[in-house]
């Protein structure tokens, strides 16, 4: 958790229901540098009815299923199964997460001492669940797609005035078509969301690839999620939006490498260019040989690399005055 920019891998319910499957998503996103894993709590009767139809994205990723409900009951965790894969999360030093879908799992996971809370993009109308959740005074992530501007500014209204402190919720902008073109990322709304809200800001990134989040970082994203998966050919609604192992792994790379190239914003001289300083900067030399006694002017005197003599920026300062010696063609002006 030392880096500024906090990466969440989002396994979701890319598990297909396998515990085992969840760990060996852990290992990876342990290995690749994450500083979370996060999965999904729900109880599917709580969360959709019976005619709840599939999202589009949803229908086209190789399941058979007639309804969300359906759907959802498959891809459930037990409460048990989630305290396994918290703990096997503890043992690879790794944070865990979990959107909590309905009030009962968020009571769940307080009961379990988390400290930190995702909501996912569904429920940022839901206001007894923002209500309730709030109460717990926790640092918050709160996911924006399929959002207005008012919609997200009501929803942190509803946060704080429950009790939690500003300052501790981060709003993620994201688009939630899985996966979404890049035309659809608006990234710019992440420097509108934090400018109009004074809040922290982040990326849920579901496009394909590792540029949008790179981006999203240089515009002041301190939170990136993105998708994994051991195999994006696998059934399921996410895994075609998702990243494989090796590809994750450089991914976390990119985002890291991007922090260290934005820096602090500070214009400095660094280390590394102190010695082409002196190279490529030029200085005061003679123009033609120059007697002692002559006049400078601008007609004998030449700017010319390196940078190791009088600057040109004074060269105002040596017009005008006489040469105490001899100099030769290019030798450095003294005065």
């Amino acid at each position: 958790m030392s880096s500024s920019v906090i990466v969440i891998a989002e396994v979701g319910v890319n598990h297909n229901g396998s515990i085992e499957q969840a760990q060996r998503l852990i290992e990876i996103a342990s290995m690749a540098g994450a500083d979370y894993v996060k999965f999904q709590s729900f109880q599917a009767d709580l969360l959709a009815s019976p005619q709840a139809d599939l999202a589009t994205y949803q229908k086209e990723s190789s399941v058979n299923f007639d309804s969300q409900l359906a759907m959802l009951k498959e891809y459930e965790l037990s409460n048990e199964d989630h305290l396994v894969l918290k703990e096997f999360c503890l043992e690879k030093d790794i944070g865990y997460l979990s959107s909590a879908f309905d009030q009962v799992s968020l009571d769940f996971l307080r009961s379990q001492g988390l400290k930190s809370f995702k909501v996912p993009s569904g429920e940022i109308t839901n206001y007894p669940y923002l209500k309730f959740l709030g109460s717990f005074n926790a640092e918050i992530f709160i996911s924006t797609g399929m959002s207005t501007m008012d919609e997200i500014s009501d929803a942190v209204e509803v946060l704080t005035a429950a009790g939690t402190n500003k300052k501790d919720i981060t709003v993620l902008h994201c688009n939630t078509q899985y996966p979404t073109e890049l035309e659809d990322a608006n990234l710019r709304a992440i420097q509108t969301i934090e400018k109009e809200l004074c809040i922290k800001v982040g990326f849920s990134d579901h496009t394909l690839g590792s540029m949008a989040s790179i981006i999203a970082v240089s515009l002041g994203a301190s939170v990136i999620e993105k998708h994994i998966t051991l195999d994006s050919s696998q059934a399921g609604p996410d895994h075609k939006a998702s990243m494989e192992p090796s590809e994750f792994i450089k991914y976390v790379q990119g985002i890291r490498e991007a922090e260290i190239a934005l820096g602090d914003g500070v214009k400095r001289v660094t280390n590394s260019e102190c010695d082409n300083r002196l190279l490529v900067r030029k200085s005061l030399v003679a123009a033609v040989d120059i007697l002692e006694g002559d006049t400078f002017t601008s007609e004998n005197i030449a700017v010319k690399r390196p940078g190791t003599g009088i600057s040109p920026m004074n060269i105002n300062s040596v017009l005008g005055l006489k040469a105490n010696r001899n100099f030769r063609k290019n030798e450095p002006i003294q005065v």
